[in-house]
């Protein structure tokens, strides 16, 4: 799998901690930072969520200090359904029911651990289709 992952200055370690681990065994794409001095949050979500919607990869992961402003961000580009989760059972429904591309969250309130399992939850879930796939039409 093709996943594009991209971080705010707060997301630094976090992202590298989940390249090192849950990630490892796919294709990544970091799209940056990688330095802890400060950048602004939609100069990183843009490019992620453009490739996501262009195709160019599967998947999308954002990371900031809350993963709200990411999400913000990522959702403004047409054929983006950014989910910003902060524990597994969103991330599940995210994609089982509303088929969300990218997935945010926030380094300053979730750990590595938290983070690893809604990853691995969030990449494992399949969109469920049927009445769902008529709901997620209406978002574009």
């Amino acid at each position: 799998m093709k996943i594009a992952i991209g971080c705010d200055h707060a997301g630094v370690d976090l992202k590298r901690a989940l390249i090192d681990s849950v990630l490892k065994e796919h294709e990544v794409i970091d799209m940056g930072t990688n330095s802890k001095e400060s950048v602004d949050y939609p100069d990183i979500a843009k490019p992620v969520a453009h490739a996501v919607a262009a195709g160019d990869v599967e998947y999308g992961i954002l990371i900031c200090g809350t993963g709200i402003g990411m999400a913000m961000a990522a959702g403004k580009v047409k054929g983006i359904r950014a989910a910003r989760c902060s524990e597994p059972y969103s991330a599940e429904m995210s994609r089982r029911h509303n088929d969300a591309n990218i997935l945010c969250f926030g380094a300053r309130v979730i750990g590595t651990g938290m983070a690893e399992k809604i990853v691995e939850k969030w990449l494992s879930t399949p969109f469920e289709g049927g009445r769902h796939a008529r709901r997620v039409g209406k978002i574009e």
